[in-house]
């Protein structure tokens, strides 16, 4: 208990626990597919990697993902950012925030049934359009949902991941100085330029590392392409999961393997964009 005593330790022993079992378990598992992949017939071999390099199924669902990935990403990022600076007034309010908040109460899988119930060809909007006169029939409404574009992927990400960008800004648009605002709409600049000078160099810091979480989730995730993608194009994840359940043991490799380079991909830009934004952030608590 002496040790709870200790203002410079206590920190760090309240986050023992948390730090044991993300570490344990992401580590352990990691470690586990990362062995996997290197195995053959009982033998060590790269053979995994290099047939995926070769594999176009493989190389397809790499930018598959990648697209559905980004645009989710870059979609959620902007209308949450405008949300934001826009409503911030409204939003400092409980109330608004609890509608804010909606789309965080469903679970993913949720989300992406209700958006099947939605946009789907027999869903509630091509019901409305043929009502309003717009479709003569049901299956004139556009494929939005198990589309090769992954729309409906796309929309239910956006739908669910806004809410968590309008929680990570809301902090930063109250500790911004409203005096240096003022002292660009004095000096004469338009919105514009009042917000690229005055507000934007606080914002994209945590921009950035919102972007990455929600680009680590989307490109690593599974139930939201499963149930509204298609058989090809598949997210990675997806085509990882078939070769790891189709009963083919020799395919069982090419499924760790291609989850071990979605991580590193993760690893990498996480690595990158983190050291660059502390860097930033130096300077800019600096002044310079």
């Amino acid at each position: 208990m002496k040790l709870f005593r200790n203002k410079r330790i206590k920190p760090y022993l309240l986050l023992l626990p948390a730090f044991v079992l993300t570490v344990g378990l992401l580590g352990y598992g990691t470690l586990y597919g990362m062995l996997q992949s290197f195995q053959k017939d009982l033998e060590w071999s790269f053979d995994a990697y290099i047939e995926l390099i070769h594999l176009k199924a493989f190389k397809t669902s790499l930018i598959y993902s990648l697209f559905i990935t980004l645009q989710s990403t870059l979609l959620a990022l902007g209308i949450g950012m405008a949300i934001t600076h826009f409503l911030y007034p409204y939003l400092q309010k409980d109330k608004w925030k609890a509608v804010i908040w909606i789309p965080m109460l469903f679970p993913h899988f949720a989300a992406g049934y209700l958006i099947v119930m939605i946009f789907s060809d027999s869903g509630w909007m091509s019901s409305l359009f043929m009502q309003m006169g717009l479709i003569q029939q049901l299956d004139q409404f556009p494929n939005l949902v198990n589309d090769s574009k992954g729309v409906g992927i796309i929309l239910t990400y956006t739908w669910k991941e806004i809410p968590f960008v309008v929680l990570m800004l809301l902090p930063i648009y109250a500790q911004m100085d409203s005096r240096l605002k003022d002292v660009a709409t004095t000096l004469g600049g338009n919105k514009l330029q009042v917000f690229l000078s005055a507000q934007w160099p606080f914002l994209w810091p945590t921009l950035v590392e919102i972007a990455l979480i929600l680009f680590a989730f989307i490109f690593a995730a599974f139930e939201v392409p499963y149930l509204l993608g298609v058989t090809y194009p598949q997210m990675t994840p997806v085509l990882a999961f078939e070769w790891f359940f189709d009963g083919n043991w020799d395919q069982r490799p090419l499924a760790f393997a291609s989850m071990v380079i979605v991580t590193l991909w993760i690893v990498v830009l996480t690595s990158i964009s983190y050291s660059s934004i502390q860097k930033y952030r130096h300077r800019l608590m600096r002044g310079s």
